[in-house]
């Protein structure tokens, strides 16, 4: 590919944003094109969602339709109504005898300390997403459920930096492609994997770039404080390798393996982290080819993610 779009490289995936950049929140919606497959993975402990169980291996539905990332903490998952309500005016979904419901799971992170607490991704904001979903390369950093988001949370939002929405794509050089998108939301530091070094992540004072390392302060004791709660990252991989849902479920859990690669610490108690995966295509892979590839796409992702992230609400980030 000359020109990387992201997520959107993978052919019949389309994206599209809805933002609220005065409350700082927002919703990001990825259409997976038909006869899509699902899987998810589920690492955080802290998690927000919906329908994840449509993409059970055992569950009734073969296909997912759509998938919904937003903020507004549990609020946020009314954005995956109005996602709903679209395509269900295009017929598309899961065909019963007197309807037609699309399939629409829905993942949110929090985002309600940075902004408005009060405003958060709607039904209407839902629709708006769906309908500005298109195969263009992704926007990144401040937009969609990337908006109010933000990594290094261990001392709290005063020593916080701004992140956003990343995305990446690669080939495994025999047509199949391998992508991710990620909303960066997370507890612990972003870390440049090459280098070992933080990227963006928790500063010593509120008003120092310098990083705490907040793996480091966590191992060697730090101050009783209630933990920031509002974490969360939230990826989606795709490929247009065929996968079942058993295959696509596997693709997702290895695809987590690139957030662990790029956050520390992870998966805490404080995070909700979710990895989605598509399967949109006919193309033949191994899935542990797949997988590896995932990982290091979404670790591509991930520090995109943050690079891309304008400073906003007060919380400095590294394109501004």
């Amino acid at each position: 590919m000359a020109t990387m779009k992201g997520l959107t490289d993978v052919p019949g995936i389309r994206v599209g944003h809805a933002s609220d950049f005065e409350a700082l929140t927002g919703c990001t919606v990825i259409l997976c094109g038909p006869g899509a497959i699902g899987g998810v993975d589920v690492r955080g402990s802290a998690t927000g969602s919906c329908e994840l169980e449509t993409l059970n291996p055992g569950h009734v539905a073969a296909n997912v339709d759509a998938i919904v990332l937003a903020g507004g903490s549990a609020f946020g998952l009314e954005a995956s109504s109005g996602t709903r309500r679209i395509l269900e005016r295009q017929k598309i979904g899961f065909a019963t005898a007197v309807a037609i419901v699309p399939i629409v799971p829905g993942a949110i992170l929090f985002d309600l300390g940075l902004g408005r607490a009060d405003v958060r991704p709607t039904r209407e904001m839902g629709e708006k997403a769906t309908l500005a979903a298109t195969d263009a390369a992704v926007e990144e950093g401040n937009v969609g459920a990337g908006t109010g988001a933000t990594v290094g949370k261990i001392f709290g939002m005063r020593q916080a930096m701004k992140s956003g929405i990343g995305s990446a794509s690669l080939t495994l050089g025999n047509g199949v492609i391998v992508a991710a998108l990620v909303a960066v939301n997370a507890y612990g530091d972003v870390l440049d994997p090459s280098t070992g070094k933080v990227l963006a992540g928790a500063r010593v004072s509120p008003t120092s770039r310098d990083f705490v390392d907040s793996a480091a302060a966590l191992r060697h004791g730090i101050p009783e404080t209630t933990p920031f709660r509002g974490n969360t990252t939230l990826a989606v991989v795709a490929t247009n390798a065929a996968l079942n849902k058993v295959q696509a479920n596997k693709l997702a859990a290895l695809a987590s393996l690139g957030v662990a690669r790029t956050i520390s610490p992870v998966n805490t108690m404080a995070d909700g982290d979710i990895t989605f995966a598509i399967s949109q295509g006919k193309e033949k892979a191994s899935i542990d080819a797949l997988g590896v590839a995932a990982g290091e796409v979404l670790a591509q992702a991930v520090l995109r993610a943050v690079r891309a992230a304008r400073t906003s609400g007060g919380v400095p980030g590294l394109a501004s």
